[in-house]
Formats: C-alpha cells, sequence, structure tokens
C-alpha cells in the first residue's frame, strides 16, 4: 500500500474570491422583520444587515487567515481526499497527542485560542507535563477538506479517516476530544478502534439515546432532561430535517448568497450560546465571520450537510447493547442543546472517569469558554495518566 502524502499547507484567498464577496454583499436584499420578538422566528433581520454590513466593510479577512497560518498545517491524501490538519506540537516533556474535532456549523476556527492552552500550558501558568500535540482537522467534507466533487462521508467514514489521520501522524495511541459532530466522531472511535484511544473528552454526549420512553427513571433530572429532549424535538430540529432529507436543495441558497448563508450559521450562535439574547456576548463579530468566511470560500456547505442525511437514514450511532468502553470525561457547559444527566449517560458510556457541571459556556464551548474547556481536558488526561 502507498503511504499517504503529506505537505505543508498555507491557506491564501485569492484577493478576486474576497471581492466578489463584498460585491455580493453589497446586493444583498433582505426580508421585513416581522414585529414581534426580534430571534422569536429565526435570525433576526435587523442584527443581521448589521452583521452583513461589518462582514462587507470592516471584516479583515486576511487577518483571520494570517491567525489560522501561525499554526503550522498539513494536507495528508487519504481515502482519494485531501485533508487538512492544524498539527501543533506539544511543549512538555512528554506532549499526549490530542485529535481535536470540531463540529456543524464550526470549523477549525473553533480552536484558535484554545490550541496554545493545550500545547504550551506553562505559558499560561500550567505544568508543562500536561502538554499535548494537537491534531486538528477538517472534518472530510468541510472547509478546507472538501474540494468540489469529492464523495461524501458520514461519521463512521470520518472516524476511519481520523483513525487513518493519526497512523499517517506517527501516533499509535492518542486522546480525542470533540463537540458536536467531533464528540460523536470521538464516540464512534472509541467504539471501532478503542485499542487506539487513551481516552476521549466531550463536550455534547451527541451518541446517548433520545427515545422518550426510555426515560422513565421518575427522578428529577431524567424527568427534566425528557422535558428538554421534548422542546428541542419541538422547537430546534427544523434544520436537521431539512439537511437530513433535502441537503442539495438548501445548499443551492447557502451557496449562492453570503447573506442566506450567514442568517443560517448566526441563528445557531445565537440559540446554541450562553448569550442571553446578544450573540456578541459569547462571540465576536469576528469569530462568526471567519467561520462562516471559510465555508463561503470554500463552498463545503452541501458537503458539510452529509452527516444528517446519513443520520437520519442509518442505524444509531452505538448500536443497541454496546457501550463505550475506554475512559470518558464530559464538560457540561449550562447552555448546551442537550443535556442528559449522568445516569442517562452511562447507559452509553461505561466507564466515565470525570463529569464537571461548568458555571458558563454552551455548544461552541472551545470559542466561548477556552480557557475552562482546556483546564477540564488537562485536568480528565492528568488523571488517566496517574491512574495508568
Amino acid at each position: 500500500m502507498t503511504k499517504p502524502t503529506q505537505h505543508p499547507f498555507t491557506l491564501h484567498v485569492p484577493d478576486a474570491e474576497i471581492a466578489d464577496l463584498k460585491a455580493r454583499l453589497a446586493r444583498t436584499r433582505l426580508p421585513d422583520q416581522a414585529p414581534d420578538a426580534p430571534w422569536a422566528y429565526g435570525t433576526d433581520v435587523n442584527y443581521l444587515a448589521r452583521l452583513l454590513a461589518y462582514w462587507r466593510d470592516g471584516f479583515d479577512w486576511r487577518a483571520q487567515e494570517a491567525r489560522l497560518n501561525a499554526f503550522p498545517q498539513i494536507m495528508v491524501e487519504i481515502d482519494g481526499i485531501g485533508v487538512h490538519a492544524l498539527h501543533v506540537p506539544g511543549v512538555g516533556p512528554a506532549p499526549v497527542p490530542l485529535l481535536l474535532l470540531h463540529g456543524w456549523p464550526g470549523s477549525v476556527f473553533e480552536f484558535l485560542d484554545i490550541i496554545p492552552r493545550l500545547t504550551d500550558p506553562a505559558r499560561f501558568g500550567g505544568d508543562p507535563a500536561d502538554a499535548f500535540t494537537v491534531v486538528a482537522p477538517s472534518l472530510p467534507g468541510y472547509g478546507l477538506s472538501f474540494r468540489p466533487g469529492q464523495k461524501r462521508f458520514g461519521v463512521g467514514a470520518m472516524a476511519d479517516v481520523m483513525a487513518k489521520l493519526m497512523t499517517v501522524l506517527g501516533y499509535d495511541r492518542f486522546a480525542a476530544q470533540g463537540g458536536d459532530w467531533g464528540a460523536t466522531i470521538s464516540t464512534k472511535l472509541a467504539l471501532d478502534h478503542a485499542e487506539r484511544l487513551i481516552g476521549v473528552h466531550l463536550n455534547f454526549l451527541s451518541a446517548v439515546r433520545r427515545d422518550p420512553a426510555l426515560l422513565t427513571d421518575p427522578s428529577p433530572d431524567v424527568q427534566s432532561f425528557k422535558a428538554e429532549l421534548a422542546h428541542f424535538s419541538r422547537e430546534e430540529t427544523g434544520y436537521q430535517i431539512i439537511q437530513g432529507t433535502r441537503p442539495q436543495t438548501l445548499a443551492v441558497g447557502l451557496h449562492d448568497s453570503p447573506a442566506g448563508l450567514a442568517a443560517w450559521f448566526v441563528e445557531k450562535f445565537y440559540a446554541w450560546t450562553d448569550c442571553h439574547g446578544d450573540p456578541e456576548r459569547a462571540l465576536t463579530r469576528d469569530q462568526m465571520l471567519a467561520d462562516i468566511s471559510l465555508y463561503w470560500f470554500t463552498g463545503c456547505i452541501g458537503a458539510s450537510f452529509w452527516p444528517y442525511y446519513e443520520r437520519l437514514h442509518s442505524d444509531w450511532i452505538v448500536p443497541q447493547g454496546r457501550t463505550v468502553d475506554v475512559p470518558v470525561g464530559y464538560a457540561q457547559f449550562p447552555r448546551e442543546i442537550l443535556r442528559p444527566p449522568r445516569s442517562v449517560a452511562s447507559g452509553t458510556f461505561s466507564d466515565i472517569r470525570r463529569w464537571t457541571v461548568m458555571p458558563n459556556g454552551g455548544h461552541f464551548a472551545a470559542m466561548e469558554q477556552p480557557e475552562a474547556l482546556a483546564a477540564e481536558i488537562i485536568a480528565f488526561f492528568r488523571m488517566l495518566r496517574a491512574t495508568s
């Protein structure tokens, strides 16, 4: 078998593409705002108008590009596609390889503030013995791991690609961490490549089963989760159904309209963060627009929907009767979209070693609370080293 090739990578979007984006933004036609609570029916049109004006006239893509390019990056040919990753060596006596995985509508831009805290903890007052070497890939079909016309990947195939990536980089055993699809892929790695996983740290328990009929325990925490799940199913799953049944149709609109793409993403930055009604209390405009711009410039939005299609047309990630048996740590952020109690989660994850209820933060924890999430990741894997 031919060994996959890898080479250094630097991101540079052509000037013409930036000019085209600004021209499209200048021609934006927005609908009227429904005369009720501004976020009640989706993205607040007035807020969106201000964000689009900033994207056109104030946002500095080159500055965000430079932030990304400050980290060493590689491109590796695996399973017929180019897989992009940040590969950042740890500063310490024995850095642990850590696969750091994003989700949707995220990207590697989520990790720019947390990576230094993980690779060089001494720089932030920590112990260099806690250092990780971080591998933060763009998921297949997302961002810089996408090219037009390439095959689509569900989470199972993504997990296999991630395992191959770590092999190419020389890591026989490694740690994994993720939220959103990153949590699902980490879980799949723990199921299918358990012998290679030191442990898994999650900030979203995506693999916990969501059948209300299974939530019969009358305890308050289980019944609270049941009510949370009912609300989520009723009010928050529309995007999943569209992306999981008609991804190509939706992709046409979002691929052609930067305003449409921004509206689709910003609604999630509003609904899924600990923002108290203002997305910029959780994330800066530059953080949101760096992520949205990467989707825009790479044209990956249609491919990024594919895991939702697979989810609706295949079996649950953890088959009935199986459990995840590698050591698991979990950070529960208060504005996470679903927060199953430990008693429910233990039915899927048999070896939960650390469970921490966090004071602040939401679904995009690496961006919202990089210091707190980094501390939790470090504490969990330090505990595993101490008991190994």
